[in-house]
């Protein structure tokens, strides 16, 4: 099968950073799918993976960790899926990934791909709405809903993928003021037209902003970037007992500041659950599965911004340059 990898890390603009390869096609055990790829996403963890010391140089690595296809095979212990099924997923940090004709996936991290959509404005959504789900409802424990005072979130780093899909989360299923950052016109507008009650300017100081908008302090702040850059600060916004998370790499984390708030800390990684094989994995495609039913209900959009090309090394090497750049909206998408 066709397929694109990595054996050592390079800087992007190398043409060795991203090569195509062919590999031998997969066979599905246990409660694996063999899923026939349709179109993928890139996200920031592909970057950060491409660009770490590998064991084995001689060993291609086949990134990608947002998929959407079609089942082509089961294992002899799946039960939740069948040949022909379409499902959309975002795979495991531990497996071969995305990025090739057929991927082997356990089911329990697959779900059923939305009627409503194309691959390729499916294959946009997964991981980011599981990390966005995981922090707004398991981690910060956010009831469903829309009861009055509901409180305030925000978000930083609105229009990146995570939080393009985490405003409407927010926006649509709880009563929350949705407040996302953003620093250009066009970002802005996107955070605005996916329902931000207020977009504010994070390349400038965050306190000013949020008093002009009379929330001098929000209950629930999740970091989706930058944050070392704006670590005080949110120290200072955050209401007392108040929820902060994270999901970028700051080199540290200095929690001590948060004591006098009685403020908790998140630090959401969504490939804990398949990593580790919880109890509770299954938990993924229960939401995803949700997920798609609030996409065909109209209460989400898909997150696609630009479909980059084909499948292939030189498009995959374009694409992860712009998610390296810092300054794609929304997720950019490939298709074979």
């Amino acid at each position: 099968m066709k397929a694109v990898a990595f054996y050592r890390p390079l800087p992007i603009d190398d043409p060795g950073a991203l090569v195509d390869v062919t590999l031998e096609k997969p066979s599905p055990a246990g409660r694996d799918l063999l899923v026939k790829v349709a179109a993928v996403s890139v996200n920031p963890v592909d970057t950060k993976v491409r660009r770490r010391p590998v064991a084995d140089p001689e060993q291609p690595k086949v990134l990608g960790w947002d998929a959407a296809g079609t089942v082509e095979a089961v294992g002899p212990e799946c039960r939740l899926f069948k040949p022909g099924d379409k499902v959309w997923y975002a795979g495991s940090i531990l497996r071969p990934g995305s990025d090739a004709e057929y991927q082997l996936v356990d089911e329990r991290i697959v779900g059923r791909m939305p009627r409503s959509l194309s691959f390729a404005e499916a294959a946009a959504l997964p991981l980011t709405s599981i990390t966005a789900w995981e922090m707004l409802f398991d981690r910060f424990a956010i009831r469903i809903g829309k009861p009055a005072e509901a409180g305030a979130i925000l978000l930083i780093g609105g229009a990146g993928g995570v939080g393009s899909i985490a405003l409407q989360l927010a926006r649509r299923l709880t009563g929350l003021t949705v407040i996302a950052t953003a620093s250009r016109p066009e970002t802005m507008e996107w955070c605005r037209t996916l329902g931000a009650h207020h977009v504010i300017d994070h390349s400038k100081k965050l306190a000013p902003q949020l008093a002009a908008i009379d929330h001098p302090m929000v209950d629930y702040i999740f970091s989706i970037t930058a944050t070392e850059q704006h670590l005080a600060e949110i120290v200072e916004l955050l209401a007392p007992q108040g929820k902060f998370g994270l999901i970028d790499d700051p080199k540290t984390l200095d929690a001590m500041p948060f004591k006098r708030k009685s403020a908790s800390i998140h630090w959401e990684f969504m490939y804990t659950r398949s990593s580790f094989a919880t109890p509770d994995m299954i938990a993924q495609h229960n939401l995803l599965n949700e997920v798609a039913g609030l996409v065909e209900d109209g209460l989400l959009r898909t997150t696609l911004a630009e479909r980059m090309g084909k499948i292939d090394a030189a498009t995959l090497r374009r694409t992860h340059a712009l998610v390296e750049s810092g300054r794609a909206k929304g997720k950019l998408v490939l298709e074979w």
